[in-house]
C-alpha cells in the first residue's frame, strides 16, 4: 500500500488533486491509515494516464467517462485519434505563428502590410486562403474519344 502523500510525491500530484479524482470516481483508495488515504500501487499508471488526458487536451470529465473505476482501462480509440487530429492541426497553427513572428522580426520593409510573403503568412495563420485562379476543366475520357 501507498500512502497519499508517497502517491502524491511519485505521480507529481497534490494531494488535494488525488482526493479531488477519487471524488469524481478517477481513483479509489483501498484503506485508511488514521485519516490518511492509501492507494494501492496499481494507482500509479492510472495517475499517468490522468496526466496524459489532460496534456493531449481532454477534460477531466472526457477522462472520467473513458476509464471509471474499472478493472480494465479500455481507450477510446476513436476519440483520442480525433484528438491527436486536433493537436496536429493547433501544431500547424502555431509553427505558421512562429514563422509570422519570425518574419515580422527580420523583414526589411518599413510597412509589413506591404510586403507579399508577409501578407501570405497572414492569410494561412487565420486560415484565409488566397483565391486561386480557376483552372479549365480537364477533359473526361469520353470528351477525349470524341
Amino acid at each position: 500500500m501507498l500512502d497519499i502523500s508517497e502517491v502524491a510525491r511519485r505521480a507529481s500530484v497534490k494531494p488535494s488533486a488525488l482526493r479531488y479524482y477519487e471524488k469524481i470516481g478517477l481513483i479509489a483508495s483501498v484503506s485508511r491509515h488514521g485519516l490518511r488515504r492509501q492507494y494501492d500501487p496499481d494507482v500509479l499508471p492510472r495517475l499517468s494516464l490522468i496526466s496524459l488526458g489532460k496534456a493531449a487536451g481532454f477534460s477531466l470529465e472526457e477522462i472520467a467517462g473513458m476509464f471509471r473505476l474499472t478493472p480494465e482501462i479500455v481507450l477510446p480509440r476513436d476519440r483520442i485519434a480525433a484528438r491527436a487530429a486536433d493537436v496536429e492541426a493547433e501544431i500547424e497553427r502555431l509553427q505558421t505563428l512562429v514563422r509570422l513572428m519570425r518574419h515580422v522580426a527580420l523583414c526589411p520593409e518599413d510597412d509589413h502590410l506591404s510586403c507579399p510573403r508577409f501578407q501570405k503568412l497572414m492569410r494561412v495563420a487565420t486560415r484565409e486562403r488566397a483565391p486561386r485562379a480557376r483552372r479549365a476543366p480537364r477533359p473526361t475520357r469520353r470528351a477525349a474519344a470524341t
